[in-house]
């Protein structure tokens, strides 16, 4: 890899503040100092800006609990979006959505710039299960919690893989949601074949993952090394 790509990715700069640091002497390859940008290095090799060394990162995983209001898409003309809530912190970095939340919904959405990562976590042969919090407006019964477990069948004939409810609350109205596929208003449409309806929807585990509590609406944090092998070991392919 070209030293200022190194540089812009690692040191989270654009390639013009790449070049300045560069031009500065601010950077150095194996403790000597390097001002060409085009220098090409070597996976052994040690680069340090003022002296501080930078670890490469390839990809970006990273944690996000996300506010009503907000949607899951990379870019929107209208909308504020969940790679705008990262603001400039990885300039770099093409950061998208792995899986969507309606924009009334809220909770943990997975942020990254690893495609195959992605595609690992999403696949429907996967089966990577979502665990949600859901405010209906009317108590559980044993009818939907049985649909849920034999497989609901959507009002437009789609047949949907078995899912869990459980209720959370003594009067029925808060449940827990446990997917393992998704389908675009999935949830809703589920309750809503029973006739009941979702006033609040919050997502709080992807696989075996949870949504960090110290993490407010709208804050972030890196995934660690041990949660992103812990996605991947749930997305490997079931026997």
């Amino acid at each position: 890899m070209r030293l200022d790509k190194y540089l812009a990715e690692t040191a989270q700069c654009t390639r013009s503040e790449a070049k300045t640091l560069l031009q500065k002497g601010r950077v150095t390859v194996n403790g000597a100092v390097c001002k060409k940008g085009d220098t090409q290095l070597k996976d052994s090799d040690t680069v340090a800006v003022d002296g501080q060394p930078l670890a490469y990162q390839q990809f970006v995983y990273l944690m996000l609990n996300k506010p009503e209001g907000v949607v899951s898409a990379s870019t929107d003309k209208r909308d504020t979006t969940v790679v705008d809530l990262i603001g400039d912190a990885y300039p770099r970095r093409e950061l998208f959505p792995a899986g969507r939340l309606d924009k009334t919904s809220t909770g943990f959405v997975l942020l990254t710039d690893d495609g195959g990562f992605a595609h690992e976590i999403l696949a429907p042969k996967r089966h990577v299960s979502k665990t949600y919090t859901v405010v209906i407006d009317t108590p559980l019964t044993e009818e939907m919690r049985k649909g849920f477990a034999e497989g609901v069948t959507l009002a437009d004939g789609t047949a949907l893989s078995p899912a869990e409810v459980s209720a959370l609350s003594e009067d029925g109205l808060v449940v827990r949601v446990v997917l393992k596929q998704g389908v675009y208003h999935q949830i809703k449409r589920m309750f809503g074949v029973f006739d009941a309806g979702v006033n609040a929807l919050h997502r709080e585990v992807i696989g075996p993952v949870a949504l960090d509590d110290a993490l407010v609406p709208g804050q972030w944090r890196e995934l660690t090394a041990e949660e992103v092998n812990a996605l991947r070991a749930a997305a490997k392919p079931k026997n």
